[in-house]
C-alpha cells in the first residue's frame, strides 16, 4: 500500500504544512539501483583520539572519494580542536566516518563531538555517519565508559539528524574484516538501517578472512548457493531476488499451498522451487536430499502471525507460531549442520522481529518465537564457526510494507510508519540487502549480530 503522507510531504504545500504543525516529515531515501548504486558524494574520514587503524584500503573499495583528515592531538577540553568544516564551494559529504577507536577516556571523547559537530550539517540528504569503536575492555573500565558512551551517542545522533541520512555504530579491531560492513554502510543498500551497533572481529576459524578483491564486486554470491524459506512471496521473494541479483544461485522454499509462486519466482531467477512443510521432522533431512553438493547460503525467513491477547489465546494459537517461527529454525539449522549440508564458509541469517526485543500488545506468541531467535544466533554463533566455520546471524525488521501490514488499521499502520527516527515504513527489499550484507562471504567478521532493520525504532531495544 502506497505511503501517501510520505508523498504529501514530498510536495511544497505538504512541506509547509507539516511544518507548521509541527508533523513528522520524513525524506525519501535513496535505496541501490542499477541507475543509482552509489552514495551521490564523497566520505569525509575523520579521527577522534589516537588510532592505529588503516582504513584506507577499506574505504578505497567503495567507491566512493574520500577525504582523510587528521586533526592534530587536542589539549584536553579544547572544544574546537579535531574540528573541520568542508571547504566552501566542495561538495557535500554523502558520508562521514569517524575512527573513534582511541577514545580511551572522557577526555578524548571530547574529540567525537569535536571532529562532527562542524560537520554534521553539511552530510548530504540520504547520506551515512558511521563512527568506529573498539571492544570495550575489561580491565580498563575508564576505556570501557568512553566506548560505552559511543553507543548513546549514535543512538541519540540517529534520532535527530533527520533527512533520511542514518547513523550507525562499528567495533572492531581489525579494518580489514570490516571491509564488507562499511562498504554496507555507505551504501543505498542500508537506508533503513540505523541505530545500529555491530561487532567486527577478525574472521576465525574457516569462514573466509576475506576482504579480498573479488573478481566480479557485483557478484558476491557468484558460484553460491542459497536457501530461503518462506520465499514465494513478501520479504521472502525480496530476499531470494537480492540473493540472485548477487550471483547466488537460490532455492526457493516455500509450503506446498504456495507450489506455483515458488516455481514461477525460482524460474524468473534461473533457480530451483522445494516445496514442503518446513514443521515436518524430516524438513532437514529433505533439505539436505535435495541439495548433495551442498548448502552456503540458509536464510530463515518462513514465519506466521497468529495474534491474540494471551488471555484470549488457545494453546493452538500458541504453539502453531512457535513450531514455524523457531522450533523448525533449530530442527533445521542443527540437522543442516549434522549433516555437513552448510559447507565451510557458509552464512545462516534467521528472521527475528522489533516485536521479540521490544514486546508487543497482543503477540506473546510472535514475540515469544522471534526473541527465541535472538538467543539461538547469540549462543550457537561461536560454536558454529568453530566448529563448521559457518556463521550466525539475526535480522530483526520493524515496520515493513507488506500485504501483512496492509491489512492493519489504518491509525496503527499511520503510527507504525511514523515511530522511527525516518518517519516511515521500510520496504522488503531493505530486509533482504541487509541480509545478503550477511551473506556475504566477505562478512565472515560479523557473527552472532542481531542487525534491526526498523529504522532506528523509537522505542524499545
Amino acid at each position: 500500500m502506497a505511503d501517501r503522507y510520505l508523498s504529501l510531504t514530498g510536495t511544497a504545500p505538504g512541506r509547509f504544512l507539516t511544518r507548521r504543525l509541527g508533523l513528522p516529515q520524513p525524506a525519501a531515501l535513496h535505496r541501490w539501483s542499477p541507475d543509482r548504486p552509489a552514495l551521490d558524494g564523497p566520505v569525509l574520514h575523520l579521527t577522534a583520539g589516537p588510532s592505529s587503524l588503516d582504513l584506507a584500503p577499506v574505504l578505497a573499495r567503495t567507491g566512493l572519494t574520500v577525504t582523510t583528515r587528521r586533526p592534530e592531538v587536542a589539549a584536553a577540553g579544547d572544544p574546537g580542536a579535531g574540528g573541520t568544516r568542508p571547504a566552501d564551494g566542495a561538495a557535500r559529504p554523502a558520508a562521514v566516518v569517524l575512527d573513534a577507536t582511541g577514545v580511551r577516556d572522557v577526555d578524548t571523547l571530547a574529540g567525537v563531538h569535536a571532529a562532527l559537530h562542524p560537520v554534521v550539517r553539511s552530510v548530504a540528504p540520504s547520506g551515512r555517519i558511521v563512527v568506529l569503536g573498539a571492544p570495550l575492555d575489561p580491565a580498563d573500565h575508564h576505556q570501557s565508559a568512553a566506548q560505552q558512551a559511543l553507543e548513546g551517542f549514535t543512538r541519540s545522533l540517529g534520532k535527530e539528524i533527520g533527512g533520511g541520512r542514518t547513523v550507525n555504530l562499528v567495533r572492531l579491531t581489525d579494518a580489514g574484516a570490516a571491509g564488507s560492513t562499511l562498504r554496507f554502510l555507505l551504501s543505498p543498500r542500508s537506508a533503513y538501517v540505523s541505530g545500529q551497533v555491530i561487532d567486527v572481529l577478525a574472521a576465525a576459524g574457516s569462514a573466509p578472512q576475506a576482504d579480498a578483491p573479488q573478481a566480479d564486486p557485483g557478484r558476491p554470491l557468484a558460484g553460491r548457493t542459497a536457501l530461503v524459506t518462506g520465499a514465494a512471496r513478501g520479504i521472502g521473494a525480496a530476499v531470494a531476488e537480492t540473493l540472485a541479483r548477487d550471483g547466488a544461485r537460490v532455492v526457493v522454499l516455500d509450503v506446498p499451498q504456495a507450489e506455483q509462486d515458488a516455481r514461477s519466482l525460482a524460474g524468473r531467477l534461473g533457480g530451483t522451487a522445494l516445496t514442503l512443510d518446513i514443521t515436518a521432522a524430516d524438513a532437514g533431512e529433505r533439505i539436505a536430499a535435495e541439495l548433495p553438493d551442498g548448502l552456503d547460503v540458509l536464510v530463515h525467513n518462513a514465519g506466521v502471525t497468529r495474534d491474540r491477547r494471551l488471555v484470549n489465546m488457545p494453546a493452538e494459537r500458541w504453539s502453531s507460531v512457535l513450531d514455524v517461527n523457531l522450533a523448525s529454525v533449530l530442527r533445521t539449522t542443527d540437522a543442516l549442520l549434522a549433516k555437513g549440508t552448510l559447507r565451510p564458509g557458509g552464512r545462516i541469517v534467521a528472521t527475528a522481529s522489533i516485536a521479540g526485543l521490544a514486546g508487543n500488545a497482543g503477540q506473546t506468541n510472535y514475540g515469544a518465537s522471534k526473541a527465541g531467535i535472538v538467543g539461538l544466533v547469540r549462543s550457537l554463533a561461536p560454536r558454529a564457526l568453530a566448529e563448521h566455520g559457518v556463521t550466525v546471524n539475526a535480522v530483526a525488521p520493524g515496520f515493513i510494507e507488506t500485504r501483512m501490514t496492509a491489512a492493519v488499521p489504518l491509525f496503527l499502520r499511520e503510527a507504525g510508519r511514523r515511530m522511527n527516527s525516518l518517519a516511515q515504513g521500510g520496504l522488503p527489499v531493505d530486509v533482504a540487502e541487509t541480509t545478503a550484507w550477511l551473506a556475504d562471504p566477505a562478512s565472515g567478521g560479523v557473527n552472532g549480530q542481531v542487525v534491526r532493520v526498523c529504522g532506528q525504532s523509537l522505542l524499545g531495544a
